[in-house]
């Protein structure tokens, strides 16, 4: 097996492990989230407003957030690697 074949078998392996760890961490966050956590105005009117936070954008921005950080390790590392953002793209 030639190191660039073995390199890539690893990266495959590597992301694989790495979905299949955030999904499970998705499906206990959404067992242990709540529908009906709420947040409070803290202003010291006679009105307050409650409003109500959708699991499902919690769970949008978690993963948005986690995607985006995994986006900038990999263009850290491709810089690292060849110099460039976007390798081969000039």
């Amino acid at each position: 097996m030639s190191p660039l074949l073995g390199f890539l078998v690893f990266i495959v392996f590597l992301t694989a492990s790495l979905v299949v760890y955030l999904t499970k961490q998705f499906q206990l966050e959404n067992s242990n989230y709540s529908n009906f956590k709420k947040m409070t105005n803290t202003n010291t009117n006679t009105n307050t407003k409650v409003k109500t936070i959708e699991k499902e954008k919690v769970v949008a921005e978690t993963l948005n957030g986690r995607f985006a950080m995994i986006g900038l390790i990999a263009a850290m590392g491709a810089y690292l690697t060849t110099g460039q953002i976007i390798p081969g793209f000039v």
